[in-house]
Formats: C-alpha cells, sequence, structure tokens
C-alpha cells in the first residue's frame, strides 16, 4: 500500500486532534467533580467494568473509553510512519513515542484514582499530554517535508537565547498553572486531595510567571520586527502573542469571578492552544526547499 502525504498528514493530524480533546474531556472529569465517578481501575467499580449509571460514572466512562480512540489513533500513525517510503527514522521514533507516551497516561490515570486523585499524580496527567501533544505536532510537521527541520534552525545567534528564555518561562507559566488547578475547587471532586498554599500565593507566582512570559515574548517581536528573512518566525510569534494575552484576560477574569467552572474549561482549552503555538514558535518555519508539494508518495 502507497502511503501518500496527504494520508499520512490526515492520519497525523487526527492523532494531534485526539490528544488535545482528550485533555479537555479529562478537564471536564475535573470541573464537573467526576474525578472518582469511577472508583477503582481498570474496572470502574468492584462490580462493573464500565458503568454509566450516574452523571460522575458517565462523565469519567465517557473519558476512560475516548482513550481507546487516542490509542487506536497513534497505533494507525505508527503504522503509517513505517509503511512511508523512503522510511524515515524520524518519523518512526516520533509514532512510537506517542503510543509510549498514551501508554504512560493509561497508568498515570489509574495512580490518579487508586491515590483518591492525588495532586502530583493530576499535574502529572496534564503535563505528559503538553508533552504529547508537541510530539503529535512536531509528527505532523514533518509529515509534511522531505526531510528533519532543524528546531531554531533559522534564528541568528543575538536572538536564539530569546526564544530560550521564551520557551522555558512559556513552560514555567504552564506548570505554575497546573499548581493553581490543583489547589483550587476544581481538584476533582469534593473530597480530592488539594496542595494546603493559599489560592492567591499561587495564583499570583502563575500570574508573574504569564507576565515575564509576555514582556518577553514583545521583547523578541521588537527584534523581529523588520527582519523580512525571518517573516515565517515573526508570523508565529505574533500568533503566540493573540493566544498568551487572551489566556492573560481569561485567567484574571476567572479569579476576579471566584473561579467559575465555564472559565476554567476555557482557560484549559486555551492553555492547549498556547502550549502548541509556543511549540509552533520551536518548529517553525518549515524548510521551504524540502516541503513535500501535492499528494507524492513516501
Amino acid at each position: 500500500m502507497v502511503i501518500t502525504t496527504r494520508t499520512f498528514r490526515l492520519v497525523t493530524g487526527v492523532a494531534l486532534g485526539s490528544l488535545c480533546v482528550i485533555i479537555f474531556t479529562g478537564a471536564l472529569v475535573r470541573l464537573t467533580g467526576s474525578g472518582l465517578g469511577c472508583v477503582d481501575w481498570p474496572q470502574c467499580n468492584e462490580s462493573k467494568f464500565i458503568d454509566v449509571s450516574t452523571g460522575h460514572t458517565f462523565i469519567e466512562q465517557a473519558n476512560r473509553l475516548f482513550t481507546g480512540f487516542v490509542s487506536a489513533s497513534v497505533i494507525l500513525a505508527v503504522l503509517t510512519a513505517h509503511r512511508a517510503r523512503p522510511r524515515r527514522m524520524d518519523l518512526i521514533v516520533l509514532a512510537w513515542l506517542l503510543v509510549a507516551g498514551v501508554l504512560m497516561q493509561v497508568v498515570i490515570g489509574g495512580i490518579v484514582v487508586l491515590t483518591g486523585l492525588n495532586p502530583y499524580a493530576n499535574m502529572a496527567h496534564f503535563l505528559v499530554s503538553m508533552v504529547l501533544i508537541a510530539l503529535a505536532l512536531l509528527l505532523y510537521r514533518r509529515a509534511g517535508v522531505a526531510k528533519p527541520v532543524q528546531w531554531l534552525r533559522e534564528f541568528p545567534s543575538d536572538l536564539v537565547t530569546l526564544v530560550r528564555l521564551l520557551i522555558l518561562l512559556g513552560v514555567v507559566a504552564v506548570v505554575t498553572g497546573t499548581v493553581v488547578t490543583a489547589t483550587g475547587p476544581h481538584a476533582g471532586g469534593e473530597d480530592a486531595v488539594r496542595f494546603g498554599f493559599e489560592l492567591s500565593d499561587v495564583a499570583r507566582v502563575h500570574g508573574v510567571s504569564v507576565i515575564a512570559t509576555v514582556a518577553t515574548l514583545v521583547l523578541l517581536l521588537v527584534k523581529l520586527r523588520g527582519r523580512a528573512d525571518l517573516s515565517d518566525h515573526r508570523e508565529s510569534v505574533v500568533v503566540l502573542g493573540y493566544v498568551a494575552v487572551a489566556q492573560g484576560i481569561v485567567g484574571y477574569s476567572q479569579y476576579l469571578t471566584g473561579v467559575p467552572v465555564f472559565l476554567v474549561g476555557i482557560h484549559i482549552i486555551g492553555a492547549t492552544a498556547f502550549f502548541l503555538a509556543l511549540c509552533n514558535v520551536i518548529y517553525a518555519p518549515r524548510d521551504k526547499e524540502h516541503v513535500i508539494v501535492g499528494d507524492s508518495a513516501y
């Protein structure tokens, strides 16, 4: 069977999309207090493997079952990567990393349930999801080029340090955001274990990390202005800027309005978009000389 570029990109795009969707379904579990809707693992409870008898069990069970679709999508990515010609080890390795990551998520999900929604396990669950979408985006991008794109390959030396600082601060902002969630009211259930920090303190730390990220982003945009040779990079940084500002608005809104579920849900979607945009800064631009045009076969 000949694997075309269009087919390969479709498969990798579905894998990326499913990994993003399951972040949202996992968030719904926490935001609706359904974290212990299923009190056992891998069964839902002692008597039933699948139980949708209550709203909480339905939400938790739906999230678990969707993991099956995610697993199928990354396995299909592995199969297509192996069928691609010429054989690309970078694509094969990335696809297998997705499979390994999903398996790790299944184990972490079990730990979350069996430890009564331990906040460290919950944080790990979300952060591993961020790593997975970063890998999936890289696989999707590389599926459309004839050879691997080098990270930061076209940034001049005077900007590389600033870009690395932006990436570091962006990751810190995401991590501190998970600490805020693990401290606040939406930890997955009324009896869920939470961090004993003051919510205002951790929110302030998170806010400072976000402000530092935006300030670094603005400085990078200033340095990119007028650099026609770096237009693709500037575009990716501008997109990140829009997402970061929107996230800041939602974040402060939810804090000032008592952390309502709806805004927290929007904030989690925004966190996923922010991390994807941050990764896009690293991966952009593609090497235009090696983009696969049309529906070429591998």
